[in-house]
């Protein structure tokens, strides 16, 4: 375990006016992304368009890390390098996604356990090797009926643990992503209950596995209303009341905690990341860690043809200058007008 190197890489990962992009699909949400456009979904499809993201111009100045699928770490970028090494090049972390998906927990209401701690100590010394500096595992909570249930939330959080040792022992620093699902009609309230009993569950499973908090990155949902909920809370009660959750969970001593977009609209994500950053007195830095809220107007732009390929990077820089905005609190609505 490399303390120092873990240190530089964490703080890297939230450096002032940079975020994440999540690019870390399974070639089944791939396929479901490039449907959406009429383009097939095939291995150089996939490569071609990673790489279109990945090499737009500038794009450095506001993303700090990538995060990758385990195809995506193996393939080479546009100049014949593998695709880790281009990013450390540009300055861009390169991290793998390793959980390896969701199945139903038993006797429950279908409530999700995710999978992948087999053989995960032999894959992180391989992706290490890789060029890889951090690590993903995503747990799945369900707002319902009598859900979620002490059993879900603590299974998610023990494997979260493990995983996060793991991470540490080979000097990657874990980012860990208990995702609360906006799916259902909850209110925005009961959504803050959730995560707060998901984060709580979480942080002392990692205490348990004698996690190091200060080499440690939280992906984190945030306290909206469920889509099917009658009244949808605004984006200043959204952000108290996630802000809220984390000062109450989460360790001041942790290097930073990012946002995952979790089916918001690209602008409503970054709103509310605008009105998180912008409060006083926070312990932490947050910034975003987003997938379709970074990559939805590019895709829509590119619609797989390399004609397109300018159009769809100045999309991308775009969206990914707006969430660095939004990161520092510096972002206003009236910007949004310019990606044409």
């Amino acid at each position: 375990m490399d303390k120092e190197l873990l240190s530089k890489t964490a703080a890297a990962m939230v450096a002032k006016g940079k975020g994440i992009l999540a690019a870390d699909e399974s070639s089944g949400t791939c396929e479901k992304r490039f449907k959406s456009v009429n383009v097939e979904c095939t291995e150089e499809n996939r490569r071609a368009y990673r790489n279109l993201l990945f090499s737009t111009p500038g794009v450095e100045q506001f993303l700090s890390g990538v995060i990758l699928f385990d195809e995506t770490a193996r393939q080479k970028a546009n100049d014949g390098t593998s695709i880790p090494q281009y990013l450390a090049k540009k300055g861009i972390i390169p991290g793998i996604k390793v959980d390896k998906g969701i199945v139903n927990l038993p006797f429950t209401n279908e409530e999700k356990v995710t999978e992948g701690l087999d053989g995960l100590q032999k894959r992180m010394k391989e992706y290490f090797e890789l060029g890889c500096r951090f690590a993903k595992w995503r747990a799945v909570i369900t707002i319902g009926e009598g859900i979620p249930t002490h059993a879900c939330l603590y299974a998610n959080a023990h494997a979260l643990a493990r995983y996060a040792a793991i991470c540490q022992e080979a000097s990657i620093v874990p980012m860990i992503e208990p995702e609360v699902l906006l799916d259902g009609n909850h209110s925005a309230e009961r959504s803050e209950e959730v995560h707060e009993a998901t984060l709580r569950a979480t942080y002392a499973a990692i205490a348990a596995y004698n996690v190091s908090v200060e080499h440690l990155i939280l992906k984190t949902s945030m306290c909206v209303s469920g889509k099917d909920h009658p009244r949808q809370a605004g984006v200043d009660e959204v952000a108290e009341r996630t802000v809220r959750v984390l000062k109450r969970t989460v360790p001041a001593a942790q290097p930073g905690i990012v946002f995952l977009s979790g089916g918001q609209s690209d602008e409503a994500a970054t709103a509310h990341l605008n009105a998180m950053a912008s409060m006083k007195g926070l312990p932490w830095p947050l910034t975003f860690s987003y997938s379709r809220a970074l990559q939805n107007s590019a895709l829509k732009a590119w619609r797989g043809q390399a004609g397109n390929m300018a159009a769809a990077q100045k999309a991308f820089h775009h969206r990914a200058h707006m969430n660095g905005l939004a990161s520092q609190g510096k972002w206003r609505a009236d910007l949004e007008k310019a990606a044409a």
